[in-house]
Parts: C-alpha cells; structure tokens; sequence
C-alpha cells in the first residue's frame, strides 16, 4: 500500500476520531444551553469562526466568493445535513451513548455511500455494488447492532 494512501487513511480515521469527541462535547453544550438546537448551533458558530480565520490565513486568494451566487441550490445542501447531523446527534447521545450514536451513524454513511457509489449520484464516480461491498456493509450494520445491543 502506498505510503500516500496510508497517510491519507490515518486522516480519515484522525477525522472520525475528531468526532467521538465532538459528539459529546456537542450534548454537553445543548444540555447547558438548554436545547440541541442551542448546542449544534454553538459547534457551527466555532467551526465557522475557525473556518473563516484559517481560510482567511491559508487560501482566501483561491476561494471564488463571487461564485457563490451561481452554485446550483443543491450545493448549499451539504451545509443542511451537516446541521442536521450535529442537532440528531446532540439530541440521541444521552439517550444511545456516544458509541452507539457513532457507529449507527457510521452504519448509515455506508449503506448510503453505496448507493451514491453505486448510481454515481451527484458526479460520483460509478462503484457498483458487489457481493463483497454488499457484505461489507452488512458487517458493518451488524457490528453497529453488537456495539448497541451487546
């Protein structure tokens, strides 16, 4: 395996990590603020913060803020799932627990990244469904199952 490739999957897993932390962190503040919604707002408003200094540090000759206007609408909908990912997470994590919430919720990501894989949805590149990524995918729900259940 390319060093490259082992790099960029130690990321990905640095990222997931990022979020079991989030996760908690996220109910804490909606339980302080009274509402998940108060909680999930609080974690956009430092992430924007965050993400405007560093854009505005690292790459705000390369960012076309004119060309926001003529996005297709379905590109401010990443945005959208985010929130709402962040508000069910806040609300379910005293509920389920914070490893129950992440794996579940990780059991979702693939079935539904199968899909958009398989159809080649939004510009993906096509990745049909196999046997093998098909039982991946039921490893997974099956082991979020366990973690919740066992």
């Amino acid at each position: 395996m390319p060093l490259q490739t082992v790099l960029l999957s130690a990321l990905a897993m640095v990222a997931g990590a990022a979020i079991a932390f989030q996760l908690p962190i996220n109910a804490a503040a909606g339980a302080r603020l009274g509402h998940p919604i108060g909680g999930a707002t609080l974690s956009f408003l430092a992430g924007s913060v965050f993400l405007i200094v560093l854009s505005l540090a690292t790459v705000r000759n390369q960012i076309s803020v004119a060309s926001a206007a003529s996005l297709e609408p379905v590109l401010y909908v990443g945005g959208l799932l985010g929130a709402l990912y962040v508000v069910i997470t806040i609300a379910l994590v005293p509920y389920l627990g914070a490893s129950a919430v992440i794996v579940l919720s990780i059991a979702g990501q693939v079935v539904a990244g199968l899909l958009l894989d398989h159809y080649g949805a939004l510009g993906l590149v096509t990745h049909h469904v196999t046997f093998g990524r098909a039982l991946g995918a039921v490893l997974v729900v099956a082991g979020a199952m366990m973690v919740k259940y066992f």
